[in-house]
């Protein structure tokens, strides 16, 4: 085998909550995360020379040690001795800095591919183990589907898919540091005080997956960031009223952001809010995608 095609999912938060902060910086999570229908493709081929190549579609995004694709690349063939070359082709479709793991998926990915590339004989948890030293939501872009996420995102149990339906995706014509929100967090940890912030209830979103009860998930759908990112970018909140106005059961924004989605069980609704942010200034082109579980790819 020469050549290895994977097609990896970008992810959505139906819950994001901070449980706390470590003495070394990290933030324990607990995150419900949802894998949707909107792929991005990375192909890696053998090459003779010991040499990683990386191309890509996209010219801001970076093809050197920058990227996680080398990176997990390089991991593998250092730990495993493996003196071929690897070519990295990614076509990207996921935005990029948008809060739906694009570069986590396309890492999570490139793991994958070596260990079929190359019979490394890997499990799914052993290349977990691997992908959290690159990036705290690799874990789950190796599990995808619908998974509750806690520790700093490699603490995964899988859960039940959610209802069907359907989702409208916008990201702002700006990038959010993940970093920076994190930072920014703290700073309002220190100024309000932990309990004084918004907490989506976590647990109750997993009641509603378990009883698939659309309303239900919806109603507690929440991300603690918003409060963050939205002083910052305050067109986040105008695209999550706009859509709930347009039809949404609900609109959330999506990990750090800046990407917001609706989700949306009548087409009618839906057609007729992409068609309205078709023309809204400050956005890319809104574009509509599902939730994806690995039977139904």
């Amino acid at each position: 085998m020469d050549r290895i095609v994977m097609k990896k999912p970008a992810k959505i938060n139906l819950g994001l909550d901070i449980k706390g902060i470590r003495d070394n910086g990290y933030h324990d999570v607990k995150m419900v995360m949802q894998t949707v229908s909107i792929c991005d493709e990375l192909v890696l081929r053998k090459l003779d020379e010991d040499t990683v190549i990386m191309k890509t579609n996209v010219c801001f995004v970076p093809t050197d040690d920058r990227n996680l694709v080398v990176r997990a690349i390089k991991m593998l063939k250092e730990e495993f001795n493996i003196k071929s070359g690897v070519r990295a082709d990614l076509k990207k479709v996921i935005p990029v800095s948008a809060g739906m793991a694009g570069g986590s998926t396309d890492a999570a990915g490139a793991l994958q591919a070596m260990n079929e590339l190359f019979a490394l004989g890997l499990s799914k948890e052993e290349l977990k183990e691997r992908g959290v030293k690159l990036g705290a939501d690799i874990p789950f872009c190796i599990e995808g589907n619908t998974a509750l996420s806690e520790g700093i995102g490699e603490v995964l149990t899988v859960l039940p898919k959610p209802p069907h339906a359907k989702l409208l995706v916008i990201k702002p014509k700006c990038s959010v540091s993940t970093k920076w929100v994190y930072e920014e967090y703290d700073r309002l940890v220190k100024e309000k005080g932990f309990d004084n912030l918004y907490h989506p209830d976590i647990d109750k979103i997993v009641d509603a997956l378990k009883n698939n009860d659309l309303s239900a998930l919806c109603t507690q759908m929440g991300n603690t960031l918003e409060e963050v990112t939205i002083k910052r970018h305050p067109i986040i909140k105008e695209l999550k009223d706009k859509m709930t106005k347009l039809g949404a059961i609900k609109a959330l924004m999506s990990g750090s952001g800046p990407t917001v989605f609706g989700v949306f069980n009548e087409d009618a609704d839906l057609n007729k809010a992409k068609e309205y942010f078709k023309d809204f200034k400050g956005i890319d082109e809104p574009f509509i995608c599902e939730f994806l579980n690995e039977d139904e790819e």
